[in-house]
């Protein structure tokens, strides 16, 4: 059973090749340092709006030495219910530039482990936060297994429970799909978005909360993973749509982070 695309041609461009070219530029023209991440945050708006900032922390999977086996791609229900974390029972998530395999034996591990944890594939079948990671992720890695979780009522607990089950240090990247403040001015973005920047790289997830940004679960129980086991924060982008379309009257924030 394949999860089929949801937001091709809505939030990135579905024809294979535009959609291929179009992340190919977005690395392209974004700033790459010799950071070598074993987790990331990344936008899941638009690619018109947010790609360029997702580029920012994608860009650096260049820069890895050893391959990735797994990617565990964590984010927020938009659409539907979930109480806990919610698994795809799909064998593939599909995009425009082929399919995906889910690693179900991880599933598995995890419904077997955790009682938190259970097959939704209504909530995943509409849900974007994911998908749109997924092309730079095809583009930049090979031979990669995903364990998709959509978190919706549940805690940093959890996700920092599924965190500690999952990691293997040189084979399993973290993506946490997370946007930041959502449809203040411009100004007030800005600063709200800083704040929350600043508890991400102090690792302060108490002052973080759902205002502050949508994934603000997986990105505190992200946080408390990386203290535990001595992960260096770096902030590498921090922009919202009116950085990227124009409009300051009414913006989404992006924030690009990096664990290494």
């Amino acid at each position: 059973m394949n999860r089929a695309p949801a937001v091709a041609d809505m939030f990135y461009p579905g024809n294979p090749a535009m959609l291929r070219q179009k992340v190919s530029d977005f690395i392209t023209a974004s700033h790459r340092s010799d950071l070598s991440p074993k987790a990331l945050i990344a936008p899941h708006a638009g690619y018109l709006y947010s790609g360029p900032i997702a580029a920012s922390a994608y860009t650096h999977l260049q820069n890895l030495n050893h391959p990735i086996n797994t990617v565990v791609l964590i984010g927020p229900t938009h659409r539907i219910y979930v109480d806990g974390l919610a698994a795809s029972s799909s064998d593939f998530f599909e995009t425009p530039l082929g399919k995906v395999p889910v690693d179900q034996q991880a599933n598995v591990r995890l419904m077997d482990r955790f009682d938190f944890i259970h097959h939704n594939d209504a909530a995943h079948q509409p849900e974007h936060c994911l998908e749109v990671q997924l092309p730079f992720l095809q583009i930049l890695l090979k031979n990669f297994k995903i364990v998709p979780l959509l978190f919706g009522d549940s805690s940093t607990r959890q996700v920092g429970d599924v965190l500690e089950a999952l990691w293997d240090e040189t084979t399993t990247l973290i993506v946490i799909s997370s946007d930041l403040s959502h449809y203040h001015d411009y100004t007030s973005a800005r600063l709200i978005d800083k704040n929350t920047t600043q508890a991400i790289e102090e690792y302060n997830s108490e002052a973080i909360n759902g205002e502050m940004a949508c994934g603000h679960t997986a990105i505190c129980g992200c946080l408390k993973f990386a203290k535990r086991h001595h992960l260096q924060v770096h902030t590498v982008d921090l922009r919202n749509s009116g950085d990227t379309q124009g409009d300051k009257h009414r913006v989404v924030g992006y924030g690009a982070y990096l664990f290494t």
